[in-house]
């Protein structure tokens, strides 16, 4: 029977932890239908609850900007405590609120303590492991998400069957995070791992040039999948009363496919390149938004959600490494900030963005136009790797 040490309890806690990132916004969404129902008597109602989901990610942007400038000057342990104390009480709050516009002020709170909670656990991982066993955690990471996910909406979509406020209290999970990180979690020494990687970071100024398109795919990609937990609960009920349950398990599905892929990083990392995994990842998008755009039929929405599972199991760990790839360990704390900002932009701008065409031509259209979207990118992906290929070639 193997031992379990302080290590592997900060290991699991860090892989728990991970999961907070998804709970941030995605875990209200089975109780969007029932919510939008209780506050009908407010203008716009069905589209403000939306950025119930939606609020937290653009918060989070003004948190990233404070969490990266703290990881890397200040210690990454008391920005995490002090992260995780503020995502318990925020977004618990909600089960309490009477108020549409004091719900999206909580749901604010949560989108900056979100920010310093992913942006401190990522950091911490990139600190405290090195090479390949980096890789494999960050896959477990990718996987631990998918697990949390799936779990905690399962769990969302059966409380919300009661009530809207109760899957409010999940979020209460983040207290026993922070015990985890109380117990077993040491400050790391980041100039031991910046000399173990053979990297002179002094003066070194940051590589935008280099990990500016990889924010734009992290952006568009995340926004598009965003799609999913905000305008799905709706896209189920318009032709059929869909349970709670139902609608949990739907906006799940993707989580759970993901967690097998993420897994199997570490091994499909090792054949592909960054950029030809990034374009696997759209194209699994576009295909699973083409077969939930051609029909209403549950059980064919749920075979597009798991193939969308596939990419988004392989995209946490891909993008992550290949941007500590390009950045000093120095400035990792600044660089994953600027990577979560962009993600949790995507978030943000998808309702946005997709409004208008829901309101000109329905759901159904929002999806298959985010098919050929993605399609587009994944030629556009295609074609910028033979060009860079042609001129290593050349030079």
């Amino acid at each position: 029977m193997p031992t379990i040490t302080r290590t592997t309890i900060r290991n699991l806690t860090l892989l728990l932890g991970s999961s907070l990132s998804f709970l941030a916004a995605t875990i209200l969404s089975p109780a969007l239908p029932k919510m939008a129902l209780d506050f009908q008597s407010v203008p716009n109602s069905e589209f403000l609850v939306k950025f119930i989901l939606t609020i937290p990610t653009l918060f989070m942007v003004f948190g990233a900007l404070f969490a990266g400038i703290l990881l890397d000057r200040w210690k990454r342990k008391p920005v995490l405590i002090l992260s995780l104390t503020l995502y318990g009480l925020s977004g618990s709050i909600g089960f309490f609120l009477d108020s549409l516009i004091a719900i999206l002020v909580s749901r604010a709170l949560l989108g900056f303590a979100a920010a310093g909670v992913i942006n401190s656990i990522t950091t911490l991982i990139s600190d405290y492991f090195t090479g390949t066993q980096r890789n494999k955690f960050l896959g477990y990471q990718g996987a631990f998400i998918g697990l949390g996910g799936f779990v905690f909406l399962l769990l969302a979509g059966w409380l919300a069957e009661f009530s809207w406020r109760y899957p409010f209290l999940i979020y209460l999970y983040a207290f026993l995070i922070l015990l985890g990180v109380l117990l077993t979690f040491d400050e790391p020494t980041i100039e031991d791992n910046t000399a173990e990687e053979g990297i002179l970071t002094e003066g070194l100024p940051f590589p935008w040039k280099r990990v500016i398109p990889i924010y734009t795919i992290a952006f568009i990609t995340i926004a598009v999948y965003f799609v999913l937990p905000v305008q799905l609960p709706f896209y189920l009920t318009t032709t059929s009363q869909i349970s709670s349950s139902l609608i949990g398990l739907a906006v799940a599905m993707p989580t759970l496919v993901s967690i097998f892929f993420s897994l199997q990083y570490f091994r499909i990392d090792s054949r592909l390149t960054y950029q030809v995994i990034a374009g696997i990842i759209l194209l699994t998008l576009s295909v699973g938004f083409f077969i939930i755009s051609s029909s209403w039929n549950y059980f064919v929405v749920l075979i597009g959600l798991s193939i969308t599972g596939i990419g988004m199991g392989l995209f946490p760990p891909n993008i992550t490494i290949w941007l500590i790839s390009l950045i000093p360990p120095a400035l990792r704390g600044r660089g994953l900030s600027g990577l979560f900002m962009a993600i949790s932009l995507g978030a943000f701008f998808s309702p946005i963005i997709i409004q208008p065409i829901t309101q000109l031509a329905g759901l159904r259209s929002v999806f298959f136009t985010l098919a050929i979207f993605t399609l587009v990118l994944v030629g556009l992906l295609v074609l910028s790797g033979r060009r860079r290929a042609a001129e290593s070639v050349e030079n």
